[in-house]
């Protein structure tokens, strides 16, 4: 876990809004009509009930139990925090079934169960089986999660997996493999001190003897030392099943020799002398939380042959459960698996090790900032890779189907492949591209309306998220103010705050302004007056003179009017090329609507030229892009003249030559929906569109606010683009996580 990065109150604010939670249960069919109420109770709902009854594996068909897992604890150990109870554990529960739609696509829903009687759970599991096609256990402490598991398994017909256990084991054998790979080691062959005797500790010494290493090569250690033969203090019937035949007593003595350690312990229970101890190219998976048993710098302080992975963010080499638990229950899921067992654990780790050792994409690349190949400090892929959803399932689903636990085993498996990519959402893996290539940019971005809260709490963000340097235009005192007022007092002076009084730069400014007003009817007082008072403006200076590298505004005037006072220093008129691009993300999905700022009613050659920006701006996105031309007809059906214009522009670009996909005129099911679109073989898309090129600015600003308000569709723009400066603008309505978006845009001089 990396340092914190946030106060309470945004922690608190986080869960809080814009409802209470981090989760809710929508419908997945239409509840509009009284046929599709009949249909989804009483009467038509008896249908399917009797068919289950007659055949229970239909409950995969006709209800959501196929896709649907309960995340389950009483609160006994929650990580890092302990014992808590039942309520406590809730908003982890929460985060846990987020993590699996994310990741995965996986429905999960969060079952905190107030006792700490392992009979009582079991019980409770055991009776709300038949509503989920697998258990995820988690933060239940040991030694009852060890009974809990055990039993549900032998009671339960569907996956139980305590990902606490599980989970890490499953990373942990994954970048063991890689490491012995780069080390030349075998694991039958190693000697292993696994210290931290606890649910994820045993897990991992069990799941790397079923690998194979031997029992007699591995020493596992808690806080009272060695585990041996014939100790009584402190032991158990877990522990007692990894006693060995040792005169070892003490870490340290263990520790001489040694291949690899693992840690499930506390901080600082390795020391360097120990390292140093080891045997030759060891192996240290430090994972205590937050803070590792050895950091890598210490480590490596005293080996210069050290691999080692730690528990941590900040470090390479993350054993992070996220790699791991989604994709298990996608395979065992998609199997109607019975039970995830040793070989399917197995199997994700060996394809995680695969997938490590293979060449990664640019775009992950990007997200982390740096290049990653495999090697010491690259044994374990990143959470954000997009492979790992079509890579890791089929081999887990595969291992399913050999071992017999499958219901019903995947016939096609490249279908299967091609099914979970489709599974993939794209805009979270753009946006956490966007946030590292900001992070390596460090660009200086100003925040010009410092008048209102929300833009000086998205400063306060992006300076503690570690995007650049944020600079808020407005007054110290009322900055101070809102600081105070949202909890974080001490933010001031984490971001720098400025106003046409605090610069020197103001005569060069207003000379700036009157040089390009002058015939405008504009003079100087009028110039001094816009640069000194207008924040708009005078941000829109600090950019030109370079003393930022980009700026984001909007949030407290309307986008027309923002526009006109930018263009008091950029040229920001059709003429030019600006064009504004909203980027609309919706179910996974991202489509970019343009132009939805700068052209009221713009002609063909300007449609033509739009898409040419939209494209440009779709590619520093990492999208392909793929353009129709919207209307309210299809390739010249019904005939209207506003329409041809649309068909116009495509043919434009045809003879432009450009080297994008293209389309148009056509309707927006058309234009997104497959299906549909086949009934036009002769479309030129070879998929959805993801850029929407409007006939008009007005039916720009209705299809973005309809798909807001009905939709509940995240909304990022206007992007401006066409102008030399990223100059960002916003809406009206944006909330402090959307002027943070815009923000990282203005960074990455997206547009």
């Amino acid at each position: 876990m990396a340092s914190r990065k946030y106060t309470r109150d945004e922690a608190l604010s986080y869960h809080l809004e814009p409802t209470p939670g981090k989760l809710e249960v929508r419908a997945s069919v239409p509840m509009v009509t009284q046929r599709d109420l009949s249909l989804a109770y009483s009467p038509g709902v008896a249908v399917p009930v009797e068919e289950i009854a007659r055949d229970p594996g239909l409950a995969y068909d006709y209800t959501s139990k196929g896709n649907m897992v309960a995340v389950i604890s009483n609160g006994s150990a929650i990580l890092g925090l302990g014992n808590l109870g039942a309520l406590a554990s809730k908003p982890v529960m929460e985060g846990k079934a987020v993590l699996f739609k994310r990741f995965a696509d996986v429905n999960a829903v969060d079952i905190e169960l107030d006792t700490e009687d392992a009979d009582q759970i079991i019980q409770a599991v055991r009776l709300m089986g038949p509503s989920f096609g697998g258990i995820n256990l988690e933060d239940i402490k040991a030694p009852e999660c060890f009974i809990i598991e055990q039993t549900l398994k032998e009671q339960m017909d569907i996956p139980v997996f305590h990902d606490d256990q599980h989970g890490t084991a499953v990373i942990c054998a994954a970048g063991l493999i890689n490491a012995l790979r780069i080390s030349g080691k075998k694991i039958e062959d190693c000697r292993i001190v696994l210290n931290g005797a606890g649910a994820a500790g045993i897990a991992c010494l069990e799941l790397l003897k079923s690998m194979g290493a031997r029992h007699e090569n591995c020493i596992m250690c808690d806080t009272k030392g060695v585990i041996w033969q014939g100790r009584t203090e402190g032991m158990n019937q877990w522990k007692s099943a990894h006693a060995v035949k040792t005169g070892l007593r003490t870490l340290a003595e263990a520790m001489e020799g040694a291949d690899v350690f693992l840690g499930v312990s506390a901080k600082g229970a390795v020391t360097p002398a120990m390292v140093a101890s080891m045997g030759p190219n060891p192996v240290i998976f430090a994972m205590a939380n937050p803070d590792p048993e050895i950091t890598p710098e210490e480590a490596r302080e005293v080996r210069d042959d050290v691999i080692v992975a730690t528990g941590r963010s900040d470090y390479p080499n993350q054993v992070n459960n996220v790699l791991g638990f989604p994709y298990l229950f996608r395979g065992a899921l998609d199997v109607h698996a019975r039970a995830i067992n040793d070989e399917m654990k197995i199997a994700c780790a060996e394809a995680l090790a695969r997938l490590a050792r293979q060449d990664v994409p640019d775009e992950v690349a990007m997200a982390y900032g740096r290049k990653l190949t495999f090697g010491p400090d690259y044994i374990i892929p990143t959470p954000f890779d997009p492979r790992l959803i079509y890579t890791i399932p089929p081999a887990v689903a595969k291992a399913g189907m050999d071992t017999g636990v499958a219901r019903r085993p995947i016939i096609d498996m490249e279908g299967y492949e091609h099914a979970l990519k489709a599974r993939l959402d794209p805009t979270a893996s753009i946006l956490q591209a966007l946030y590292a290539r900001a992070r390596r940019e460090q660009a200086r971005i100003a925040f010009a309306e410092g008048d209102d809260e929300r833009v000086v709490r998205a400063a306060v963000a992006f300076a503690r998220a570690g995007l650049g340097t944020p600079v808020v235009v407005g007054r110290p005192e009322q900055v101070r103010e809102f600081l105070a007022a949202a909890g974080m007092p001490e933010a001031v002076d984490e971001i720098e705050v400025v106003n046409a009084a605090t610069v020197d730069d103001l005569p060069a400014m207003t000379g700036t302004l009157y040089a390009r007003l002058q015939r405008q009817g504009f003079d100087q007082r009028d110039c001094h007056r816009l640069a000194s008072r207008d924040r708009h403006v005078f941000s829109s200076l600090l950019v030109h003179h370079g003393l930022v590298d980009g700026m984001v505004t909007g949030a407290t005037r309307k986008s027309a009017q923002v526009l006109s006072l930018v263009g008091h220093v950029f040229d920001v008129d059709p003429g030019h090329g600006a064009v504004g691009i909203t980027a609309v993300l919706l179910g996974g999905r991202l489509v970019l609507i343009a132009d939805t700022l700068v052209h009221e009613w713009p002609e063909e050659e300007d449609l033509a030229n739009i898409a040419e920006r939209s494209a440009a701006v779709a590619r520093t996105l990492g999208l392909e892009p793929r353009v129709a031309f919207a209307s309210f007809s299809n390739f010249g059906y019904p005939v209207s003249e506003r329409a041809e214009k649309m068909s116009r522009a495509n043919e434009i670009l045809i003879e432009r030559g450009v080297d994008f996909e293209h389309d148009g005129e056509m309707t927006v099911d058309v234009a997104l929906n497959m299906d549909v679109m086949r009934q036009y073989p002769f479309c030129r898309l070879s998929e959805p569109a993801n850029i929407l090129v409007v006939p008009a600015r007005h039916s720009a600003s209705i299809s973005v606010k309809l798909l807001q308000e009905l939709g509940g569709a995240t909304v990022i723009g206007p992007i401006l683009t066409g102008i030399d400066n990223p100059v960002k603008i916003c809406a009206i309505s944006s909330t402090v996580n959307d002027i943070l978006n815009m923000a990282v845009m203005a960074a990455c001089k997206v547009g």
